[in-house]
């Protein structure tokens, strides 16, 4: 059961309509994740900004995408995983095993796979990351800009996991689970 009330596109007014209309225009529906987040026009209005922010940056939207499935995973958070996995494939057309590979933190491409280890990285230190580990993320061919990206996308995700497991958000996408 829900614990935060996903609001109804017909029943809301101002800022929140707006960023409503938004969304309807650009992706032909709002997730229930943003209805949900509407309860909060601050909240819906930063992640939106933000997640377009990055969506513009160097690392581009499948690697957004794969990053969104570590943290994701790393976070328990089956809303995402079910998000991300849909985006990803019909978005940016990512193939499965990709994605599978993604959220255990893997990639077959040596600089994807040192961006998600160290985004997985990153979860699990809570943000503490060594020398050695930034290192190694920059020796793969990282560039300052982008490991300052893969933080933000960290962040980003880390928000969104959190929110949608503390709302515990009606997933409205083809159901994808945590590996256990």
């Amino acid at each position: 059961m829900t614990r935060l009330n996903a609001l109804s596109p017909d029943e809301v007014s101002g800022k929140t309509k707006e960023m409503f209309n938004a969304i309807h225009s650009k992706l032909g529906v709002i997730p229930n994740m943003m209805r949900t987040m509407g309860n909060s026009p601050a909240l819906l209005e930063g992640y939106l900004s933000f997640s377009g922010a990055l969506g513009s940056g160097k690392l581009g939207g499948k690697t957004g995408e794969l990053i969104a499935l570590i943290v994701a995973e790393s976070n328990a958070c089956n809303y995402c995983l079910s998000a991300h996995t849909f985006l990803g494939t019909n978005l940016v057309k990512i193939d499965a095993e990709t994605m599978n590979e993604a959220r255990l933190g893997n990639s077959k491409d040596p600089k994807i796979n040192a961006i998600l280890k160290f985004a997985q990285t990153l979860v699990q230190k809570r943000g503490h990351a060594s020398d050695s580990d930034v290192e190694t993320v920059k020796a793969a061919g990282v560039t300052d800009a982008e490991v300052a990206e893969i933080v933000g996308h960290v962040a980003l995700n880390i928000l969104t996991n959190y929110f949608n497991n503390t709302a515990n958000t009606n997933i409205d996408f083809p159901l994808v689970e945590v590996n256990q």
